[in-house]
């Protein structure tokens, strides 16, 4: 499984003091975990300058924070992710001849961006030769269900399970992988889908294809 965003261990600068830790960048937001915690939404990011060696100054409501990274070029790839970030629909990898089924997700947002990726709204049910089944699942029982859906994908497509994440979570993705060997699936992507859910993406394997 590969997770999305960027990590690196690194030192945080926030006003005079200064915290080891690591911190991550994905699709949504930058998070800081150490001797300090910080978590900025990218959309609160004002504004992300690259100075001398891998000082990477971010400027929010809080006022700036600097992560200061091994070099300027690992600096400046953290910065042009700030500014350009890739949407959730990106991420997912839905394209704009995709043929995409979405079973139980209901998040705004997504179905915003699908809509306008797509050109229409995601169907709602099975059926043949589908690129993107997304389904929502938070129980043993859910994630049974998955074992239908493998005759439904073209051979490259792909199921994206959402879960909930952090402490609301129900199911484990460990759960969800295990569901997945039963279904004939493999898991290999992992995407932060909002700020409350999770997505486990998984394929067939490619001995199958």
């Amino acid at each position: 499984m590969t997770p999305m965003g960027l990590e690196a261990n690194c030192i945080l600068r926030l006003g005079r003091e200064t915290f080891a830790g690591k911190a991550h960048l994905d699709s949504g937001k930058l998070t800081f975990r150490g001797e300090a915690k910080l978590d900025l939404a990218l959309m609160s990011i004002s504004a992300a300058a690259v100075g001398e060696g891998g000082a990477l100054t971010l400027s929010h409501p809080a006022g700036l924070a600097t992560l200061e990274l091994s070099d300027r070029g690992t600096a400046e790839k953290w910065a042009q992710k700030i500014r350009s970030p890739r949407s959730l629909i990106d991420n997912l990898g839905l394209k704009p001849n995709s043929r995409v089924a979405v079973l139980g997700v209901a998040d705004a947002e997504f179905h915003a961006q699908a809509r306008q990726r797509l050109g229409a709204a995601p169907e709602t049910k099975l059926r043949a030769g589908l690129d993107f089944i997304l389904y929502a699942a938070d129980s043993d029982a859910a994630l049974a269900k998955l074992k239908s859906f493998k005759k439904h994908l073209r051979p490259a497509g792909a199921v994206w399970v959402v879960s909930l994440k952090g402490k609301a979570a129900k199911i484990r993705d460990v759960d969800v992988m295990r569901a997945a060997r039963a279904a004939g699936l493999v898991d290999n992507k992992v995407c932060s889908f909002s700020a409350t859910h999770t997505a486990l993406k998984l394929v067939i394997p490619v001995a199958e294809r």
